[in-house]
């Protein structure tokens, strides 16, 4: 993601030192609060469904660094994918079992599209505008509304993204154990035997699509993630 702003560097060094350092400061507030809802969401509902694990290890919080892990920040602000901190679940303790674990992993993406949601209300209201262009080469100004308006689009934008992507039914996704949860056992079981080769499949998957843009997961998720778009904002967010 903020590798794209390198070559302003080069051709307009000026820009760069003004615009990266703002672009830099509005994705990590937005990734801190999606991030943070996204998992604590986990472990408020493990801890509703009896599973206490996640709140005794301190993950039953609004704290960002309760649910940060280094290398998962770093790689979205680079290239626009990582991870957080997984939230540890008993699925043994949890009521429902299978479906609870279900229940629980659905949290997640549930909270991004809320949070997508809510944070869209005020420009819905009219009370903070839409920018023009989102993550811009730069900016006409440097005002509080204007910085406002980019950490509330940004976080509507990566909630809605990350809600999407992580219902993809590969392991360590939550799609994963929402599939496991609801599928008939036969097809929980056989899906289950091949989610060790889902986190693998998922770099290969990623890496193609950094490397060669071929649009393997792109192609999966932007349909869901404009139709949300427009639903919840009223335009497109990913041409």
């Amino acid at each position: 993601m903020l590798l794209s702003y390198l070559d302003l560097l080069f051709y307009d060094s000026k820009a760069f030192f003004l615009v990266f350092p703002a672009i830099a400061s509005i994705v990590a507030i937005a990734l801190l609060v999606v991030i943070t809802l996204h998992e604590c969401s986990h472990s408020l509902l493990a801890y509703l469904l009896g599973d206490s694990t996640s709140k005794r290890l301190g993950r039953l919080s609004l704290n960002p660094f309760r649910h940060i892990e280094p290398t998962g920040l770093i790689l979205f602000f680079l290239i626009g994918f990582g991870w957080g901190k997984p939230v540890p679940v008993n699925q043994h303790a949890l009521l429902g079992g299978r479906k609870g674990m279900a229940v629980v992993s659905a949290a997640g993406p549930i909270s991004n599209i809320l949070t997508a949601v809510i944070f869209a209300i005020p420009m819905k209201l009219g009370l903070i505008a839409w920018p023009a262009i989102l993550f811009p080469s730069r900016f006409s100004g440097f005002g509080a509304e204007l910085i406002l308006s980019h950490i509330v689009a940004t976080i509507v934008l990566f909630s809605i993204v990350l809600g999407v992507f992580n219902l993809l039914p590969l392991a360590p996704l939550d799609g994963s154990g929402v599939a496991l949860g609801l599928l008939p056992r036969s097809l929980a079981n056989t899906l289950e035997r091949l989610q060790k080769y889902g986190q693998t499949v998922l770099i290969v998957a990623i890496m193609a699509d950094i490397v060669f843009g071929i649009g393997i997961i792109s192609g999966l998720i932007s349909p869901v993630i404009n139709y949300l778009s427009i639903v919840i904002v009223g335009e497109v967010l990913m041409g």
